[in-house]
Parts: C-alpha cells; sequence; structure tokens
C-alpha cells in the first residue's frame, strides 16, 4: 500500500491548514481577524513588532493556504477571514482532536495484556 492511498482529502487539507498555522505570527493575526466585525483594513505592520516584510511573507502563508482573503483599497490592502476556510479548519482541527472511536487503536494501547 502506498501512502497516497491512506492519506484522505482532509488529511491533506489539515496538514495545510496547521503549516499555515504553524507559526505565533500567524496565530496572531488569525485571531485578531476573527475578532473583528468585519474586514480590518488597517495597517497590521502597526499592530506587530515585525518588518513589513516579514509580515507580508506570513500573511502570504495565511492567503496560500486559504484562511484569509485581501483586497487592495489603495493605500491599503483589506484583509478578512475566509470564513468558509476558516470554520473548515476548526471542523478538522476538532474531528482530529476528539476522542477515538471504540476499537481503535487507542483501545488496543490502552488494554492490558
Amino acid at each position: 500500500m502506498k501512502i497516497k492511498e491512506i492519506i484522505s482529502e482532509d488529511q491533506k487539507r489539515l496538514a495545510r491548514y496547521a503549516k499555515a498555522l504553524g507559526h505565533p505570527v500567524r496565530v496572531y493575526v488569525m485571531q485578531l481577524l476573527s475578532n473583528q466585525a468585519c474586514c480590518y483594513s488597517g495597517d497590521l505592520s502597526e499592530e506587530l513588532p515585525i518588518a513589513k516584510s516579514t509580515l507580508s511573507q506570513h500573511l502570504k502563508e495565511l492567503k496560500d493556504a486559504g484562511l484569509i482573503q485581501g483586497e487592495i483599497e489603495a493605500p491599503k490592502i483589506k484583509y478578512c477571514i475566509n470564513k468558509e476556510n476558516w470554520a473548515e479548519a476548526q471542523r478538522l482541527f476538532t474531528a482530529m482532536a476528539s476522542p477515538p472511536k471504540a476499537g481503535s487503536l487507542m483501545d488496543c494501547l490502552n488494554k492490558t495484556v
């Protein structure tokens, strides 16, 4: 059996979201944007004490994963959570963290011989 045959599409998407959230700055940005009633149109570099180029790379990672969207409204860029993908990411993380099903590997590991 090949690895491609056992890895589901959900697992691939979860891994992509996890990678995008794998840095504290990106987690901060997601929390900041998710606490907004509407899209954030301020300068995020004023919120974070990092170089604009570094922030740009973090935003690119979040955009590439589909977690945020950006629209240029000169001179600023308006950032929004991609609500559909963010909901999917939350669902996938929750499912992964759920208790194991009966008859799972965890049941086997917890049994005493």
